[in-house]
């Protein structure tokens, strides 16, 4: 059976019905999913099968069977490791029917079937009696409900439920206890992923500013935390005002409340300074002593001989605390953390008395300034980025005029007040989103500008000349930026921009940025490449089923795609020269034939060629470039640097990923890319030389 799926294609800008298979969505959560990435994990694996064991063993050791419930079984490992542990019997709940499929497959083959039964359900929905799902409640609790925030899985509520309803009272649990920690920092790197810096802007005449409402600077922000590889961020980005303090902690052995509740810590800081940044990870005991711990912690955090487990599916956590606060070393202060069933959040205030009464429970932050519901963390950061505004304002500077009639295309960009700012006559900026036009028109007021620069809430193939009250465009400028986009290429909506736009546009007319360059270069991955490598037998099981039901569903699509990757958080170094594969020319309007291109590349140094990273390069001038990838190659092994602000596009090759493929390194990587202007689709391929 196929059903239509409606989807707006981010680089043509159309709404688009696409024929799809009724398990396309089945397919795309497991090609995306971090099975894979939690399998290789084995400090993890390890910890786990040791707390098992440790947990069947006391429950024997009482004289009793031990009888398991393992909620959120995935490909039922937890449930092997502890039959082979010794339990009498396990239960173990999938509420995702592909995956729950071949847990079962994943237990038959490894001869557990008589001993396991995969629930395909909802652990809230499993009954238990003689005609119940299980026949008597469970006696030790085996979970992996965990996020990188602990709880945002619903972890609370399932914990909850199955106390009330499906174990025993004083059930063994694996992991036994959660601690949630944080620490206080100052950073301005991180700061500026939550707030807006005022820009300076040097024109002819004298230097003007871009403020910005105060209503941004006082906005708490929106309520998701921002998840990120925190041991990827240099040590010299953000300074220590406290010391690590835990928050709270979770004992799964025992009842679990996951009402809404506030946690407050009295901490001194050890450093003056402006307290903006709570940092948090947590560890989990795998057993009541605590002696068999796996911890999320940064690497500063660790003992320096200790190796710290990479890992993608539990990173770190940076919450940004409503206000920035000062604080005076020596002088306490409260850190008060807040969590309801799904998330966490903080606020510090100063430091009260002992008798003083508990704080009001303080509600999950909103945004009010709608910036935050407009650009995502990395957008923030690339608007305070000076270094790149600044190549935009020498760009502007070259090709404005004092007569310039000015549109931009882009959204939520700052180019509109850059260009007015340098002396062009008209400005007019399209915004998609009602969103958008409202935040840009606050901004516009803020500097002053609300009555020279006209915003026109429309799609640009829906302008008429009375929205440019009847002038024609002599620039045309973009960033290009759109909140659609997700790979690279995704931003060429440009370019279809620039063509609905074209009778509005002078014979004359200047466009800035003038080009584009995808650009690519071969890598290997110092951990990424583990999110897509085949587990085969993980700690003596064999779980080729699910390798080979997310190569299924890699193939269905996905496989045939790149995918966008935050290089900056994912080492890598590079093994080949970068090497410009495409060109387009913005001038022009969109082509009407596929741009096709094929060739080779010369792998200049050893390593496993575990994929292509792509990233695409503006030419905003003949002479002023930036680019959205590589920064530069920084050291003779080839160790990259990646602009910080955007995602860059990965395709994994499947011959580097599977682990017997060590030998025979390919000297040379062939490749072949079309870009299809119909559908604004980079389709690749890729072959090994030797």
């Amino acid at each position: 059976m196929k059903v239509f799926c409606g989807r707006a294609n981010p680089t043509t800008g159309s709404m688009e019905w696409l024929e799809e298979d009724e398990d396309y969505d089945f397919h795309q959560e497991i090609a995306r999913s971090c099975y894979a990435d939690m399998l290789h994990d084995k400090d993890r694996n390890v910890k786990y099968y040791r707390g098992i064991r440790a947990a069947v063993s006391r429950v024997k050791g009482r004289g009793e069977k031990a009888i398991v419930l393992d909620i959120g079984t995935g490909t039922g490992l937890l449930s092997m490791m502890a039959v082979t542990a010794g339990a009498d019997f396990c239960y173990a709940i999938e509420v995702f029917m592909p995956m729950a499929v071949a847990a079962e497959k994943i237990v038959e083959k490894n001869g557990f079937s008589d001993k396991i039964k995969i629930i395909n359900k909802h652990s809230t929905d499993v009954t238990v009696g003689p005609d119940g799902d299980m026949q008597c409640r469970a006696n030790i609790l085996i979970t992996e409900l965990f996020d990188t925030e602990l709880i945002g899985e619903g972890a609370l509520p399932s914990y909850e439920h199955a106390h009330k309803y499906l174990v025993q009272e004083g059930c063994e649990a694996v992991p036994h206890r959660a601690r949630v920690y944080a620490q206080l920092v100052e950073s301005k790197r991180m700061w500026s992923w939550n707030k807006l810096f005022p820009v300076h802007v040097q024109a002819e005449d004298d230097e003007k500013i871009i403020v910005f409402p105060s209503e941004i600077d006082t906005c708490p922000g929106v309520p998701s935390v921002y998840d990120i590889q925190l041991n990827q961020v240099p040590q010299s980005d953000f300074t220590v005002l406290s010391d690590v303090v835990t928050m709270f902690s979770m004992d799964f052995s025992k009842e679990v409340n996951s009402s809404s509740a506030c946690y407050t810590v009295k901490l001194q800081p050890i450093k003056s300074g402006m307290a903006q940044v709570i940092l948090s990870w947590w560890d989990i005991d795998m057993d009541p002593s605590g002696t068999i711990k796996c911890t999320m912690a940064p690497y500063w955090v660790q003992p320096a001989s200790h190796d710290v487990q990479w890992r993608d599916h539990w990173m770190q956590c940076v919450y940004f605390l409503p206000k920035e606060e000062p604080v005076l070393q020596g002088e306490s202060v409260c850190l008060s953390a807040y969590r309801d069933e799904y998330s966490v959040w903080y606020k510090l205030q100063k430091a009260r008395n002992e008798e003083d009464k508990k704080d009001a429970y303080f509600g999950s932050p909103l945004c009010s300034c709608q910036a935050h519901l407009l650009w995502n963390r990395p957008r923030f950061g690339e608007l305070n980025d000076l270094n790149r505004t600044n190549q935009y304002i020498q760009a502007l500077m070259t090709v404005l005029k004092k007569d310039s009639i000015c549109l931009c295309i882009s959204d939520g960009s700052l180019l509109p007040l850059l260009a007015q700012y340098l002396g062009a006559e008209q400005v007019f900026t399209v915004e998609n989103s009602a969103v958008s036009h409202c935040l840009m028109e606050k901004i516009f007021k803020a500097n002053q500008v609300g009555d020279k620069i006209k915003i026109i809430e429309k799609r640009p193939e829906l302008l008429t000349p009375s929205d440019l009250e009847y002038k024609k465009v002599s620039v045309l400028i973009g960033e290009p930026f759109f909140t659609t986009s997700l790979l690279p290429w995704h931003n060429l909506y440009f370019l279809y921009a620039r063509t609905a736009v074209a009778t509005h546009l002078t014979n004359n007319v200047t466009i800035l940025p003038q080009s584009a360059s995808l650009y690519m270069m071969i890598v290997e991955f110092k951990d990424l490449w583990r999110i897509r490598s085949p587990c085969g037998i993980c700690e003596g099981f064999d779980v080729h089923i699910m390798d080979d039901m997310i190569k299924n569903s890699l193939n269905f699509r996905e496989s045939k795609e790149a995918e966008p990757h935050p290089l900056w958080e994912y080492p890598c170094k590079s093994l080949s020269d970068p090497q410009e594969v495409m060109t387009f020319d913005f001038r022009l309007t969109v082509p009407q034939q596929i741009l096709s291109t094929d060739g080779s590349v010369n792998l200049l140094r050893t390593g496993k060629s575990h994929g292509a990273v792509l990233w695409m390069e503006y030419h905003l001038t003949e002479d002023i470039s930036v680019s959205t990838g590589l920064l530069q190659i920084s050291d003779e092994k080839g160790n990259c640097k990646w602009n910080p602000h955007c995602k860059q596009a990965v395709f994994f090759f499947s011959f580097a990923l599977e682990p017997e493929s060590l030998t025979d390194l390919p000297s040379a990587i062939t490749y072949n890319i079309n870009f299809n202007p119909k559908t604004g689709e980079i389709a690749m391929s890729f072959k090994p030389l030797s």
